[in-house]
């Protein structure tokens, strides 16, 4: 949890995609870990769209993080995968944030720096499950080069977005790092990020939203709430599927209304994962970046959610 709140209290000019890379080259160094870095160049010619549309605009190109811990013992072990958002700053490209509080925007690759903690922990406790991370990173810059609103780009895989708001950029990484992993059909798929205001519009400020498989979803939010990390089970909406439509692309990244804004990108990133799958998002935009006073063990600013729940579900997976 340190290693998180370190990582996402890092300004920008010092944590951009190239040096976040080389970090988790050192830490899988440390914790026996195989780690592979792919380069805006492999992104591009390998059909990663969302992660190069994203990244595009800024002088520091994107980066995908593969990392691994095999501590599998027999049969029965379980194979997991672990994606998490690493935007190292988001101004919101070219539609632009507001410019008050935008300094806190260097929280939001809170959802990669957590699922390196956690893979880097399972390493250290020897939890028996094949464990494979994707760790999508990259800079939301506005420029010359940036992505625009309606812009179609094609995510790993063939599926194509329509960009209405480059400002939801996140779910774009995701939606590339959620197929590559699903691409190897993994018993359970674990995805976090710091990924919507709406999030803390429904849930508040300590409470991480759980979307996903139903029995899965119960299983983790409940997890969550055991090891002092609020969390609560959400639905994914029947009724938003029409919204997700695009007239020009497989779907749109956003659905232009204030209703449902955390589900609906629940339901975008689901379009990513394998049927056979069991898979959770969590999206900790609140609960990962605490802007008022110091409560219980949590302090200021990087608060390390939800390293403990992921953790702890990794061993409960593993049958520890």
């Amino acid at each position: 949890r340190a290693l998180a709140r370190d990582l996402v209290n890092t300004p920008g000019n010092f944590l951009y995609p190239e040096t976040y890379a080389r970090i988790m080259e050192e830490v899988a160094g440390q914790c026996g870990l195989d780690v592979e870095v792919y380069d805006e160049e492999y992104l591009a010619a390998n059909g990663f769209g969302g992660i190069v549309a994203v990244g595009q605009g800024s002088a520091r190109p994107p980066r995908l993080v593969h990392l691994v811990w095999d501590g599998t013992e027999g049969a029965s072990s379980r194979a997991i995968a672990l994606v998490g958002k690493g935007i190292t700053f988001d101004t919101g490209g070219i539609s632009l944030k507001p410019a008050p509080q935008m300094e806190d925007m260097i929280s939001d690759m809170g959802g990669s720096a957590a699922q390196l903690a956690s893979i880097a922990a399972a390493a250290r406790l020897g939890v028996n499950a094949r464990i494979e991370a994707w760790l999508p990173l990259a800079e939301n810059m506005p420029s010359g080069s940036a992505t625009r609103p309606g812009d179609v780009i094609t995510h790993y895989g063939g599926l194509t977005s329509e960009v209405l708001n480059t400002d939801a950029e996140g779910r774009l990484v995701l939606a590339d790092a959620l197929a590559r992993a699903s691409e190897d059909a993994p018993d359970y798929l674990i995805e976090v990020a710091t990924l919507t205001g709406a999030q803390m519009v429904a849930l508040g400020t300590r409470t991480t939203a759980v979307m996903g498989s139903d029995e899965f979803r119960d299983r983790v939010a409940e997890i969550g709430r055991e090891v002092g990390e609020n969390a609560w089970a959400m639905p994914l909406l029947v009724e938003q599927e029409e919204e997700l439509r695009s007239p020009i692309a497989d779907m749109r990244n956003v659905h232009n209304s204030r209703n449902g804004g955390m589900l609906y990108a629940g339901l975008y990133l689901s379009r990513f994962i394998h049927d056979d799958t069991q898979w959770v998002h969590m999206d900790i935009a609140g609960p990962s970046w605490n802007t008022g006073s110091v409560h219980g063990y949590t302090p200021k600013r990087a608060t390390g959610t939800p390293v403990r729940t992921i953790v702890e579900a990794l061993s409960e997976l593993a049958g520890k």
